[in-house]
């Protein structure tokens, strides 16, 4: 073995990677998604891995969600700070090496690993569904029903730790938002948020909460 660095095509795939199995952070993402625009080997690369990944994608199941809708409104309105420091379970919200995403990779192609329905936030008629499995330290959110938002607005999801400030998970856009993220309790809640484009200014949330639902509400 040497430790000659990655050569350029090298870096791009493990990049392509990193962004399909989200682990990149929110400002890494938009710069990965401006360059799909512009570079077609690059995306070439995404789609190589997404089809890798596809697995990871199949076993959702339907079922109503709880109406959590005051408390999820009591926790998001006040517009409370977020805290300064962050320990714990939001401790564990980085990127990844190359290393660990490849053997990530290497484990998902041989055998996709079992992912456990943890949540499921839907609108009460159904139109607009988003599934929640995890596996591992991994999180994933997929649109299983409806359109993203309209354009100029995005869905943005939370999460809320008892007693705490929202805490932003990403933005809900096209691709599954896959996340590194342990287990979350069941006393804590999952909600979604129409943001403007680029997501909740300051990291706050701003928009009308349209989709919550407990962890562990998935049947």
């Amino acid at each position: 073995m040497t430790d000659a660095p990655l050569t350029p095509h090298e870096a791009d795939d493990a990049l392509a990677a990193e962004y399909v199995l989200g682990v990149l952070s929110l400002s890494e993402r938009a710069e990965v998604e401006a360059r799909l625009k512009r570079d077609a080997a690059f995306a070439d690369l995404v789609s190589g891995w997404e089809h890798r990944m596809a697995g990871l994608n199949d076993g959702f199941e339907a079922a109503p969600a709880p109406d959590l809708l005051p408390r999820i409104e009591a926790r998001l309105f006040p517009r409370a700070p977020l805290p300064k420091r962050r320990s714990g379970l939001f401790g564990w919200l980085s990127g990844a090496t190359v290393a660990a995403v490849l053997a990530l990779a290497s484990i998902a192609t041989l055998a996709p690993p079992h992912q456990e329905p943890i949540a499921r936030l839907a609108t009460e008629d159904n139109r607009l569904v988003y599934a929640v499995t995890h596996f591992g330290d991994t999180m994933q959110i997929t649109r299983v029903a409806g359109v993203p938002a309209v354009a100029g607005q995005v869905h943005e999801l939370w999460i809320i730790e008892p007693d705490s400030a929202p805490v932003s998970l990403g933005l809900l856009e096209d691709k599954p938002l896959v996340i590194t993220l342990p287990d979350p309790p069941e006393t804590y809640v999952l909600a979604v948020t129409v943001e403007p484009e680029g997501g909740a200014p300051g990291g706050i949330p701003t928009g009308p909460v349209i989709l919550k639902a407990n962890v562990g509400d998935a049947a």
